[in-house]
């Protein structure tokens, strides 16, 4: 776990303090990593502490797989930044573009390069994250936030997704 940051976890809304759980999640609904960020806080920057927690098992042994095989992410995601870091390390990726981001890339025409490729049949695959942001949030003690220290809370997601995985 890492230490206790400033904020608690805690980020301010409309609605009073929130606190977003980011997950990485395999074919098998199984959460390979789990960070907590504040509520306002972007997607797109926790993009690679999320990767980087990621260790699966291998089946026969040795030390664990550090890189995946292919990631589906939404419009969120979508960056030069997180793109060419999968690109680097050799992972596919299925992440549809922003429009705003089409829109800029058409307009500078030929300079705008081509569109990344996006592969429906695949990103239909993404609704197994959503289902398990969803079962894990109907734990009361996550949904709604009782723990004053981020180090806590992830703690308790933590024990929720080992209890949840029995």
């Amino acid at each position: 776990m890492a230490a206790e940051p400033d904020d608690h976890g805690l980020g301010r809304s409309r609605g009073g303090l929130t606190t977003k759980i980011h997950l990485a999640v395999d074919a098998s609904y199984h959460v390979l990593a789990a960070v907590i960020t504040t509520g306002q806080r972007g997607d797109a920057p926790v993009f690679e502490p999320v990767m980087n927690k990621i260790r699966v098992p291998r089946v026969g042994g040795g030390p664990p797989r550090t890189r995946l095989e292919h990631v589906l992410a939404d419009r969120a995601y979508s960056s030069r930044q997180i793109r060419s870091y999968l690109r680097k390390r050799g992972i596919a990726h299925t992440i549809p573009e922003k429009r705003d981001q089409a829109g800029h890339r058409i307009r500078r025409g030929s300079a705008g390069g081509c569109p990344p490729g996006f592969d429906r049949e695949m990103y239909k695959r993404r609704h197994k994250v959503e289902c398990r942001i969803g079962l894990l949030k109907q734990a009361r003690s996550i949904a709604t936030r009782y723990d004053k220290l981020a180090v806590r809370y992830e703690s308790t997601v933590q024990l929720t997704l080992i209890l949840q995985a029995l």
